[in-house]
């Protein structure tokens, strides 16, 4: 396939970050998308940023498809409800696509402490809101997918397997959604539902960029902060992906699998915006590991 065109998507948590990235470049393609989080030019998330989902809706409009903002807390059920119901209503019961990139983790993630050490409260409010709130939306988003006997849904992750990333919480979380995503593949498969997860690389995301004071435009800069900055990816790296995926007539191949930007990118031959094509898998071998 060539175009998204007559698609509805849904992108949970596209106010920034790879969510923002994933939901232009499904527009990119004419998809309908759906953007939601909790900012929007009226109201700030506990996050305290100033990108919201009416920037993002605007941006997928202009990129060719067309931006639906909704704000939604997806750790609200009843939210979520009422959201799923919304798009039921006014997409008469289509929904092709679903993406969880719910997070909102970084201020809850104390790094450097272990599950002793760490406030409670931040660790449990990171799993209500990276892992309850993917639940919650899956639960009520499925029934759609299940009545057309059709669907794809794409857990964001970090990391393609079971290995500790650091830190307990975080760690628990992000194996979290991988598992989610293949025990949702077993689920579905009659339904002829394709459930996958997606790991970005070193994101180089609106808030990696400000945590090392840099730009886009001067980001290697940032290198001097953290030295594997060197080897991160735009948002938009992993938008290129998830958009190829959607885009693919054989994606149920992939089906309960982990994949990754840098290994997506050999399958589809695709680049970053600067032209380049990063591969974290080769670098973290090399000077990670």
């Amino acid at each position: 396939m060539t175009t998204l065109k007559n698609k509805v998507a849904i992108v949970a948590g596209a106010t920034r970050g790879a969510g923002r990235a994933i939901a232009i470049k499904l527009g990119e393609a004419e998809a309908t998308v759906y953007v939601t989080g909790r900012t929007t030019r009226h109201e700030q998330s506990p996050m305290q940023r100033s990108e919201t989902i009416e920037e993002t809706a605007e941006l997928v409009t202009k990129a060719g498809g067309h931006g639906i903002p909704v704000q939604v807390d997806h750790t609200d059920e009843q939210q979520v409800k009422q959201f799923i119901e919304k798009v039921n209503q006014d997409q008469n019961g289509q929904l092709d696509i679903l993406v969880n990139d719910i997070w909102g983790g970084d201020p809850l993630t104390e790094w450097g402490k272990d599950i002793g050490e760490h406030s409670l409260e931040m660790g449990l409010q990171l799993h209500k809101q990276a892992v309850l709130s993917h639940i919650i939306t899956s639960h009520y988003t499925v029934s759609l997918m299940k009545k057309n006997n059709n669907g794809l849904i794409i857990e964001i992750t970090d990391g393609t397997d079971n290995q500790y990333r650091g830190n307990f919480y975080y760690s628990l979380a992000k194996i979290s959604n991988i598992h989610m995503a293949h025990a949702m593949a077993e689920d579905l498969k009659e339904y002829n539902i394709t459930s996958l997860a997606l790991t970005p690389g070193f994101l180089r995301s609106e808030y990696m960029l400000d945590l090392f004071g840099v730009t886009e435009d001067n980001w290697k800069e940032g290198a001097s902060v953290e030295p594997h900055f060197i080897a991160s990816e735009t948002p938009f790296y992993i938008g290129e992906a998830l958009k190829q995926l959607a885009l693919d007539p054989d994606v149920r191949r992939f089906n309960g699998e982990t994949l990754s930007t840098w290994g997506l990118s050999e399958i589809y031959d695709f680049k970053d915006t600067d032209g380049t094509q990063p591969h974290w898998g080769n670098y973290y071998e090399k000077y990670v590991k």
